[in-house]
């Protein structure tokens, strides 16, 4: 086979991070997308039928709460999830798909904003074709939206597994709604912990306030690892503990 054509079908791509970190992400093709979105699809449809049949007892207010569930089911639905669901709507998750900033860093509100906004454009004239069509013209499958809002769609247990080194696989919610910026900090504090001595990444660990005030330092190293084990996708085990 042709080295170009052994290029065009590999979908692994490496992104290299300014601390000189390498990750390698597999990027989601069409029909892994199609669905995630068909599912996405079914549950808005069936929240927005559940909606109509519940409100249409509350007269023109309840109309005008229609209108309002359409929108937000239309447009606000995927911007919230995939901002605050770390890039996963529900149907993302389920096919195991979470969309990422280009240098593998976690989609913010900003870069939601701009691609789901941009979805009408993607859609056009039908079938989502423009959509197709850029997807087809790039080596990282980015629609119209994602080009703009500096975006990918990729495999989310190849991120989370080739984003670290080491076998540490405990996962923890963070205590509070992070910045882009913190999260970016906590999973390059993760991507390098396996090359720092215990010493240095419990001093780098205690820097961390309030995420680690009050804990002794390899409590705060391990809490830090958690928190950025759950921002690369890894799940939360039931009842985990907390040091």
């Amino acid at each position: 086979m042709p080295a170009s054509a052994t290029v065009s079908l590999d979908t692994v791509r490496s992104v290299a991070t300014p601390e000189g970190c390498e990750l390698r992400l597999r990027v989601a093709g069409p029909v892994a997308r199609a669905r995630a979105f068909l599912i996405d699809a079914a549950i808005r449809f069936s929240i927005f039928v559940a909606a109509v049949v519940l409100l249409q007892y509350f007269g023109s207010f309840g109309r005008g709460l229609v209108i309002l569930a359409y929108f937000v089911l239309g447009w606000l639905y995927n911007i919230a999830f995939e901002a605050l669901n770390n890039g996963a709507t529900p149907g993302k998750r389920l096919c195991q798909l979470t969309v990422l900033r280009e240098d593998g860093t976690p989609v913010g509100w900003d870069a939601a904003f701009i691609r789901n906004t941009l979805r009408f454009v993607d859609a056009m004239p039908v079938g989502y074709a423009f959509g197709l069509i850029a997807m087809g013209c790039n080596a990282a499958g980015k629609r119209l939206g994602d080009m703009a809002a500096g975006t990918v769609v990729v495999h989310r247990t190849d991120a989370a597994q080739s984003a670290v080194a080491d076998d540490f696989s405990e996962a923890e919610l963070p205590p509070f709604p992070l910045t882009p910026a913190e999260r970016h900090a906590l999973i390059e504090y993760r991507r390098r912990s396996a090359t720092l001595t215990e010493e240095r990444a419990e001093e780098l660990a205690e820097l961390a306030v309030p995420l680690t005030r009050g804990l002794a330092p390899a409590q705060g190293r391990r809490k830090l690892l958690r928190i950025a084990n759950f921002l690369l996708g890894r799940e939360v085990s039931v009842g985990g503990k907390t040091d």
